[in-house]
């Protein structure tokens, strides 16, 4: 792993002990349902059923998506679990260092990030 990607990954466990990071299905669906989710993130290697709910709470709670650089075990081991298919950052402050990190990892995510500056990955919110 690069440095990059070990910092983004630290800032994920960061927010984790700060108990700002939902972990797992029913957590992130529960941060999205209560409007405090600001980006959900989902393992690169998730299955898609688990995708698309991540998508679908995302946009119902006002939060961007993005699929991850990482795959479930990567993300599981830098939260202190097995595997992690989905988490929530629910402190906008968290998920902008994050996203901003992430064009450095793959440069794929420049257009995404550009876009989240420019506030275009925020859907409205929609009732649950």
């Amino acid at each position: 792993m690069t440095a990059v990607t070990d910092s983004a990954l630290s800032l994920l466990g960061l927010a984790l002990r700060g108990n700002n990071l939902a972990v797992g299905e029913e957590p992130v669906a529960n941060a999205c349902r209560a409007h405090r989710a600001k980006l959900v993130l989902t393992a690169a290697d998730a299955a898609r059923n688990s995708v698309e709910r991540a998508e679908r709470w995302a946009r119902a709670g006002g939060a961007a998506w993005l699929p991850a650089p990482w795959d479930k075990e990567v993300l599981g081991r830098a939260l202190g679990r097995a595997s992690c298919a989905m988490a929530a950052l629910t402190d906008a402050g968290l998920a902008d260092a994050l996203i901003r990190k992430l064009p450095d990892i793959d440069p794929i995510y420049h257009e995404i990030a550009k876009g989240w500056a420019a506030g275009l990955l925020r859907p409205e919110r929609k009732r649950l």
